[in-house]
């Protein structure tokens, strides 16, 4: 099975390019990269250029660059754009900076189960500790638990305990649907299911609940909640918050179609392609 890693971004390249290079990194033998870009400018082009020959885990089958127009926050749209552009049969969405283990994709694959979402968390860097893992270009993604937990003791990291490994059971199924600390940094989806609710709903632009969305319309069409937390953990960099102008409206449209039985995005994949749509592959072993 192959799976795509969905990977939001915008303008900043030095943080994806640490994404990228711990996802060229990884451990799994079946994967592509897709960068879902929501209009970055050039810098980000030229820092992706840069792995077409860069040496890779085996696994990592391709790399592609799905690029929008900036005209404003458009994460889901950003997203539907990634999963046109994608090959695989399970989505996994990771922001352009949440850095993965090695073992991130194994770890997805052997948590993926037919009628779940995978809702995963991550670990909250410090913006000064941000600062020098990218300045340089340390392979935070390798380092083992005792590193991490130097740095929580001297405050660089929110948390440590969820870099442990459990093993997959049925405590890791939701028992009532929540919509609730859903995190699409780290959100691993069938894209049979992604489909059948037309993906995310682009009509939701700004910042905020446009995941919680999603995962209500997947629970209305079957699909259950799945905790990724003891397995998918990523490094969330540093970054200063976004303008949550749009907050308080689009929570509110999420709480209205909870008392209705939509399952289908308003916009969503069914616009793709778009006229200013743009794919690039920068790599590609399939």
């Amino acid at each position: 099975m192959l799976i795509s890693v969905i990977v939001t971004t915008y303008n900043r390249p030095d943080a994806l390019s640490a994404v990228v290079r711990a996802l060229l990194d990884q451990t799994d033998a079946n994967f592509e990269i897709i960068i879902a870009d929501d209009g970055s400018r050039q810098p980000t082009r030229d820092a992706l250029s840069a792995f077409a020959a860069v040496p890779h885990a085996p696994g990592a089958r391709r790399l592609v660059h799905a690029w929008q127009p900036d005209t404003g926050f458009r994460a889901s749209a950003a997203r539907n754009l990634g999963v046109f552009a994608a090959r695989g049969d399970y989505l996994v969405f990771l922001d352009g900076d949440c850095i993965p283990r090695p073992d991130y994709v194994a770890r997805h694959r052997l948590l993926a189960e037919r009628g779940f979402m995978v809702s995963g968390s991550r670990v909250l860097l410090s913006e000064r500790f941000t600062g020098e893992l990218l300045s340089s270009s340390a392979p935070v993604h390798r380092y083992g638990l005792a590193y991490w937990l130097k740095q929580r003791l001297i405050g660089k990291t929110n948390k440590v305990v969820p870099l442990l490994h459990f093993p997959d059971t049925p405590m890791r199924h939701y028992r009532a649907v929540k919509w609730s600390r859903i995190k699409s940094c780290n959100l691993a989806i069938w894209r049979d299911d992604y489909l059948a609710v037309n993906g995310f709903d682009e009509s939701f632009v700004g910042w905020g609940h446009e995941d919680a969305d999603l995962v209500l319309r997947l629970a209305r069409h079957g699909v259950r909640r799945k905790g990724g937390a003891f397995s998918t953990e990523v490094f969330h960099l540093w970054h200063r918050e976004n303008t949550r102008a749009t907050e308080s409206e689009n929570r509110r449209r999420v709480e209205e179609r909870m008392q209705t039985g939509v399952t289908l995005a308003d916009i969503g994949m069914d616009s793709h392609p778009k006229a200013e749509d743009r794919v690039e592959v920068v790599f590609s072993a399939m």
